[in-house]
């Protein structure tokens, strides 16, 4: 970081966990509607395509012969994701649509969670780089590159798991059963009961949708904020802070490799089982 004096502890980690947004300033709320964090945007966009293209380049080359290893990994994923589409969602007609997107969903996810196995300040140093040589400041070159530890992205992403609830509540029970069921359930039909059941059903999706999103923002932000307290350790300029850091490091990103690919299926999971839930009736 190119600042006039070697940045203390707090600085490392401040920067480190500011985004670049279209404001130019810092973030002071970790959601904050009124900005875009373009690199959360950038990021997640691209890996998103680098989901489709592998998908689509995978089917395009598909063999009805002996695979190779990487057709024959996704042809291993995609079984493990219809079986488990099958034993949730039990519309034949909506798992051509609901499983190929929760796969989609599954390597999305994953590779935004595997941004974090990075050295942490390997692109953002990068950035740092190509602001400077366009002539800005580059103690201001914020650059976070693991979307799932932004909250705007995970809650955005749920939100879009609640809409396709709610176009499948519509779909399957139609308009004036959906409307029917936000009022008489879980209570009951009597008029009285209205408000309450109504009043029940939006908590419960409000719920859904918060904890769907929070539940990987949280893990990922942890575990990007222990990788970067390693990497203080690191620049500690003492043998055994080098040494405990490509310990430390070493252990977490091994241990972390689980969590990013458990943080992955879970979101893949409760996206199906909230679309499952849409399927049936109180």
């Amino acid at each position: 970081m190119a600042t006039e004096h070697a940045p203390t502890a707090s600085e490392y980690v401040i920067h480190h966990l500011t985004h670049f947004n279209s404001t130019g300033h810092a973030q002071k709320d970790v959601v904050d509607w009124s900005v875009i964090n373009l690199d959360s945007m950038f990021w997640s966009l691209a890996l998103g395509l680098l989901t489709v293209l592998v998908l689509w380049r995978v089917a395009n080359r598909a063999t009805s012969g002996v695979p190779g290893r990487f057709q024959g990994f996704v042809e291993m994923m995609v079984e493990m994701v219809a079986d488990q589409a099958k034993g949730i969602v039990h519309s034949a007609e909506s798992r051509k649509f609901v499983a190929p997107l929760a796969l989609t969903v599954f390597i999305w996810i994953f590779l935004m969670n595997a941004m974090d196995l990075l050295p942490v300040d390997l692109l953002p140093r990068i950035w740092e780089g190509i602001v400077g040589a366009g002539g800005g400041d580059p103690a201001h070159a914020y650059q976070r590159v693991v979307p799932s530890a932004d909250l705007n992205v995970t809650l955005g992403m749920s939100t879009g798991v609640l809409l396709l609830c709610v176009y499948y509540n519509i779909k399957i029970k139609g308009m004036g059963g959906w409307v029917h069921e936000l009022f008489t359930a879980p209570f009951g039909a009597h008029p009285v009961l209205w408000p309450f059941n109504f009043a029940m059903q939006i908590i419960e999706f409000v719920a859904k949708t918060v904890s769907h999103g929070m539940r990987l923002f949280g893990n990922m932000y942890a575990g990007e904020l222990l990788f970067i307290l390693i990497a203080l350790l690191g620049s500690t300029a003492t043998a055994y802070g080098f040494i405990g850091h490509l310990i430390a490091g070493t252990a977490w990103a091994i241990f972390h490799i689980l969590i990013i690919t458990l943080q992955a299926f879970i979101f893949m999971m409760l996206t199906l089982v909230y679309v499952g839930q849409a399927h049936e009736s109180h």
